[in-house]
């Protein structure tokens, strides 16, 4: 006959060692849970680096316009190498550097922004060097402000 060892049976006051299986189902479904929203939580640093650069020209934009519209003198915005600037205000009252040295104007890279309360339909288009397949455009249709539209 088999004797059953009693070493593997805990006797009732002795302490176990390690985790049961609920306490170790519950530590990883936490780090699942946090990896999930980790990945969730981070874009792509191009396409997000992009849609800053085009929201912040968007509002520069619009400031240049509304400077050209109050003072009354013709405002161009034109890109540059490393940058862009705004001819017909004075250099020190518009920002003129890109967010990231990756960004780059394609197409057309010059518009009137005054100082006529309407003006022309027009737009550009930014692209980043380190993600070329991604475009962002700002544009206007002459009477709305300037908005980032993705490109078709």
């Amino acid at each position: 006959m088999a004797k059953i060892g009693t070493d593997t049976i805990p006797r009732l006051g002795q302490r176990q060692h390690g985790f049961t299986l609920l306490e170790l189902l519950v530590v990883i479904s936490i780090i699942a849970v946090a990896t999930a929203g980790t990945a969730l939580a981070l874009r792509d640093s191009s396409s997000g680096t992009l849609e800053r650069e085009a929201e912040r020209l968007a509002a520069l934009l619009e400031a240049g316009r509304a400077q050209s519209r109050a003072s009354g003198v013709p405002v161009r915005w034109h890109s540059v190498a490393g940058g862009f600037e705004f001819v017909g205000l004075p250099p020190e009252r518009l920002p003129t550097q890109w967010l990231s040295d990756s960004t780059s104007v394609r197409g057309d890279s010059q518009l009137l922004l005054g100082p006529e309360p309407l003006i022309a339909a027009q737009g550009i288009t930014l692209v980043s060097r380190e993600a070329p397949a991604i475009a962002l455009r700002v544009a206007t249709d002459g009477l709305r402000p300037f908005a980032v539209q993705p490109v078709p």
